[in-house]
């Protein structure tokens, strides 16, 4: 028992191995990528939905865009943009 040594590794299977280590590692840090990203996104969401600031600052965007829209376009085609079953009036009454 004393002179029982490991068998080595054949260099296929030592190469095969390394391809191993180096796919495992490119996956791991794709996926830590990934994750930082997801973390972005998610902390703009929260800043985005708890900032009064912000809501107030897109009502604000909401009305000059309107205001702009009826200038550029008459009163006639603003007024069939708030008709009740618009889009942009079910937005602004949500």
């Amino acid at each position: 028992m004393a002179d029982f040594q490991p068998p080595e590794l054949p260099q296929n299977d030592s190469e095969n191995l390394m391809g191993l280590n180096k796919d495992l590692e490119r996956m791991r840090e794709d996926v830590e990528n990934i994750s930082v990203q997801l973390t972005c996104m998610i902390y703009d969401t929260v800043v985005l939905r708890t900032s009064p600031e912000l809501a107030a600052a897109m009502l604000e965007l909401e009305a000059a865009y309107r205001r702009c829209r009826a200038a550029v376009c008459g009163d006639q085609q603003s007024e069939t943009d708030q008709s009740p079953g618009s889009p942009s009036a079910a937005h602004t009454q949500t």
